[in-house]
Formats: structure tokens, C-alpha cells, sequence
């Protein structure tokens, strides 16, 4: 067992579908009713790990396997000297299946004499408080929003936890979706843990997953992991579980962390030789008046990656020097609508903070530049123009590779959608869809930020935080692509955009508060020094 994030290395990560078949395989390695009873074991130490002072447990057990697990912790814990209240809520079980094993060995335990455990049927005599709250009510199965009973279960979770119950979810928690991270209806567990058994689910990483989830471990039930201490380091527990990802399968997506920062690095360490003209060019094309900050974010970003030269391309451009960062070089408007061939050796970032005033030249810079990234208010446009929209899927078809970096709401516009709510309702579609309507490799910001490339599996990031919820993170990113991709011009885009991706966050982990774009930027260049 281990807490999932922070993660060092890669993770697949599955739906329903996929999870289903994990499970099927590893039934098939273990006897009868072996695996429910790890899972229910593995809730159980949990339980016991994070709140080690506790006496009392409420636990909510739904009729299916994810209430069988609860039900196996309720009996673990009673047998440590725990008081626990079982609520049974959703009818019995099938007879014969793993549920109905985990009811049976639970009444069998209060038969011997177990004084400590009570199983109550609904929620009548659901106590008042309780130390550790189990949310074992609904697990792979929910596909609907809860109601009735199960409503009204969660409402009485909300209430134990309001009253100063640690709360925690088994696989994920009741009401909310497993591949989309977003609630089922309006009712949904808030846990303070989730423990992801077996497989690790999309829903828990995007979406609403991360804020539902509260501190997400996963146990992989492989035998040795399950038996190592729930304390113990995730660098040494991802070693332990890496033997088990034949079992699970490569999943529907991946989930990346900080290790795709150093996989970075080390590819493109400098030599002692290196000069800044075999680190690339970069040309950012934004910062209209009143939006100047956007563009010198990004053109610093850019910089901080490594860039060997970046030059900001301004509406209005006075020629001044930057005076925060005079390594800043001027692209004079009168070469914006030079020749497309003035576009092929530079990674051209757009749209940061460009309004308007960037229609000249980006039909230009899309049939163009060989590398673009196109952020904010390039995004919009294209949105807005079926004949940017043709030039934008036209330009695989040459050679040419394109990165979009939308936030949800520029998303919905770039798909013809009403609204982002209809972006958020699955991120790892919308972003799926938006990467093949445009032959583009697409990031989708937002907690648990989506990279999405045609003919690559989806990645989903696992570093970050919610200081990144500031003003100008988003052009700090866009302009950070561009100072990689500068450095590395073959480096397929969808490695780039999750090595981008993951830095970015990294970046943000450990602050507290929000995070200032330009500290982001500071923050983003310290990690250079962790190179391996």
C-alpha cells in the first residue's frame, strides 16, 4: 500500500470496463473469496494508520463487492477493540458471490462472540459520531446519481464528518463517477482518504476526483505490497507494486508525475560545449495593450526552459527593453506577415494575452511554422474562424505539429460547445476529441490536467496543486512548451507536452497559498537544478 501522490513514475489508470477485467484476472490467481478479503484487510490498516488514535468506526456498506470490503475492515477492526456500527444499506447481496461471503464471515464473527461489532439493516441506528467514517456504499457499479437510501447515507456521512470524522472512501467515493471525476448527482462523499484497490481509476485524478478523493493511496492486492507497512515510502512501494502492472493491464490512460521531468533532463543534459544557438528560437506573438503581462510570462517561461533565444512579437511594440528581463529580444512588427519560410525554424507560442490585434499573422503562422503552440486568445479565434480552423488541420497533413493548450471554457468554444460544464462533464473525451478534430496534441488544463495526442494513450498529470489557481500559470505553461520544444524540435509532441505538463505542477507542490505566475516561473527554473 502507498499514497499515490506525489508519484515519482508512471501509472495506468482504468475505467469501469478495464477495472472489471484487472479483477477478473486476479480472481483468477486466488481462491475463492482470497482477493475481498486483502481489499477489506487493506481498509482495515488503513483505517488503522490514519487515525490511529480512533476507537469508534461507522461504516457504510452498499450490497455489492465494495460493501464486502467494508464489511471485511468492520470485522478486522472490531477484533482490534474498535466499536463498530455497520450500516447495511441497499438490500442483501447475491448469494454465492464475494459480498455474500464478507456478510456471512461479519455475522458469523458476531456469533463467536464479537461484542464489539453491530450490523444494523438501513440507517436507522446509524450512531451520532464516530471517529472513522467507511464509505464502502457504492464502488465501480454507480452510473446513476444516488438517491433514497444511498442518498440518504451520504448525507449522514456528510453530517459525522462535519462532526469530526476522518473519512474514508473505498476505491472511490460513493457518487461519483469512475471515469470522468465528476458527481453523479448533487450527492457525493467528500472523503479525507480514498483507497483505489487493485487498479487506479480516471475519476479519482480529474475532474472533481482529486477534491472528492482527499488523500488518494491504492494498494494493488499483489500479496507482498498489501502486507508492507501503509507507511512506507512511495519510492520503495513503487517498486514493490511494479511487478503487478501485467496483471492490470496498460489502462485506458496514464497517469505521469515528476519523473517525466527528470526522463527530460537527462535526454537533454547540455554538453560543455553547448551555446545558445543550439537551444533554439522562440517567438512569442501576444501581449496586446492592457495584456502586455501575458506575453512577457510566457517569453520568460521560455527563457527559463532553456531557450537560446526568445523574442516577444508585440501589438504596438515600443522597442523599450523589458526591464525585468532584458535578455527579452523585440520581433518588430513589420516581420509578422513576412513570408511563411520566416516561421520554419522558430517555435512560434501564440496568444498570450494577443486579443484581437494577432489576426493578421496567425493565418500566416499556421501555414507557416513548423512548431506552434496556441494558447488563450489564438484558441479563441481559431474557435471563431472556420478557415483558422481548416489551416489549423491542414497543417499535420505538411509536416507541421501543432500544441493547444485550452483551458475547459476555450475547449467547449473550440468544439462548438454551450458551455465548460459540457467540457468538464468528461475531460478525457473533450480533450480526446478536440486532439483528433484538430490533429493536434491538446492539454486541457485543470485539476488533473489532460494530454491527448491521436495514436497515444491519454495522460493524465499527477503533480500540481491548487496554488496553480492564479492569474498568467496558463501562459507561463504555454511558454514553457515553447522553450522545451526549442531545444528538442523532433521530440514527438505528446512527450514534450507531458514532460511540460508535469514540470508545471511540480513546480506548485508545497505551497500553501496561491502561487504568483512570475514566482511560478522562478519555481519551474529552481527544478533545473534536480537534474539527475
Amino acid at each position: 500500500m502507498l499514497p499515490l501522490l506525489p508519484t515519482s513514475r508512471d501509472w495506468p489508470l482504468h475505467d469501469a470496463a478495464t477495472s472489471r477485467g484487472a479483477e477478473a484476472a486476479a480472481l483468477a490467481l486466488h481462491p475463492p473469496h482470497a482477493l475481498i478479503e486483502r481489499a477489506g484487510l487493506a481498509v482495515a490498516r488503513l483505517a488503522l494508520a490514519v487515525a490511529p488514535h480512533a476507537r469508534t468506526a461507522a461504516v457504510f456498506a452498499g450490497p455489492g463487492n465494495n460493501g464486502g470490503d467494508g464489511l471485511i475492515a468492520a470485522r478486522h477492526l472490531a477484533h482490534q477493540g474498535w466499536r463498530v456500527d455497520v450500516m447495511l444499506v441497499g438490500g442483501s447481496p447475491p448469494s454465492g458471490g464475494d459480498a455474500a461471503h464478507a456478510r456471512l464471515s461479519a455475522e458469523a464473527a458476531l456469533a463467536a462472540g464479537a461484542t464489539k461489532l453491530r450490523l444494523h439493516e438501513g440507517l436507522t441506528d446509524a450512531p451520532a459520531s464516530a471517529d472513522v467514517v467507511i464509505d464502502a456504499l457504492f464502488g465501480l457499479g454507480a452510473s446513476r446519481a444516488p438517491e433514497g437510501a444511498v442518498a440518504a447515507a451520504i448525507a449522514a456521512i456528510a453530517r459525522l464528518r462535519a462532526g469530526g470524522a476522518t473519512v474514508l472512501a473505498v476505491d472511490l467515493p460513493s457518487g461519483l463517477h469512475v471515469r470522468t471525476g465528476q458527481p453523479l448527482g448533487d450527492d457525493i462523499v467528500r472523503a479525507d482518504h480514498t483507497l483505489a484497490l487493485l487498479t487506479i481509476k480516471t475519476g479519482l485524478l480529474t475532474g472533481e476526483g482529486r477534491d472528492a478523493c482527499g488523500r488518494i493511496w491504492f494498494d494493488d492486492l499483489a500479496g507482498s505490497s498489501s502486507s508492507s507497512s501503509s507507511s512506507s515510502s512511495s519510492s520503495s512501494s513503487n517498486s514493490s507494486n511494479s511487478s503487478n502492472n501485467n496483471a492490470v493491464g496498460i489502462g485506458i490512460a496514464t497517469l505521469i508525475g515528476r519523473e517525466r521531468v527528470e526522463r527530460w533532463q537527462r535526454a537533454h543534459a547540455r554538453s560543455a560545449t553547448s551555446h545558445k544557438g543550439r537551444h533554439g528560437d522562440v517567438v512569442v506573438l501576444g501581449g496586446a495593450p492592457t495584456m502586455r503581462g501575458a506575453a512577457w510570462l510566457a517569453a520568460s517561461a521560455a527563457l527559463a526552459a532553456g531557450a537560446g533565444r526568445v523574442y516577444a512579437a508585440l501589438p504596438d511594440d515600443d522597442g523599450q527593453p523589458w526591464p525585468a528581463r532584458p535578455e527579452l529580444m523585440h520581433w518588430d512588427a513589420s516581420r509578422w506577415n513576412t513570408a511563411a519560410s520566416t516561421w520554419r525554424d522558430v517555435v512560434a507560442v501564440c496568444g498570450c494575452g494577443g486579443g484581437t490585434a494577432i489576426t493578421p499573422p496567425l493565418s500566416t503562422l499556421l501555414h507557416g511554422a513548423a512548431r506552434i503552440v496556441l494558447d488563450a486568445d489564438a484558441l479563441n479565434l481559431v474557435a471563431s474562424d472556420e478557415a483558422l480552423q481548416h489551416a489549423v488541420r491542414g497543417r499535420s497533413a505538411r509536416g507541421q505539429v501543432t500544441v493547444m493548450t485550452p483551458h475547459p471554457l476555450e475547449a467547449a468554444r473550440m468544439l462548438g460547445l454551450a458551455a465548460a460544464s459540457q467540457v468538464q462533464a468528461d475531460r478525457l473525451g473533450a480533450a480526446q476529441a478536440l486532439a483528433e478534430r484538430f490533429e493536434s496534441c491538446v492539454v486541457l488544463k485543470g485539476s488533473g490536467s489532460i494530454v491527448a495526442m491521436r495514436d497515444h494513450l491519454p495522460a493524465i498529470n499527477g503533480t500540481g496543486s491548487s496554488a496553480l489557481a492564479t492569474a498568467g500559470t496558463g501562459d507561463v505553461l504555454a511558454g514553457w512548451l515553447g522553450g522545451l520544444w526549442a531545444q528538442a524540435p523532433a521530440i514527438d509532441p505528446h512527450t514534450l507536452a507531458c514532460a511540460a505538463v508535469a514540470w508545471h505542477g511540480a513546480a506548485a507542490e508545497g505551497h500553501a497559498g496561491p502561487l504568483l505566475a512570475a514566482d511560478l516561473v522562478r519555481a519551474m527554473a529552481a527544478l533545473h537544478a534536480t537534474t539527475p
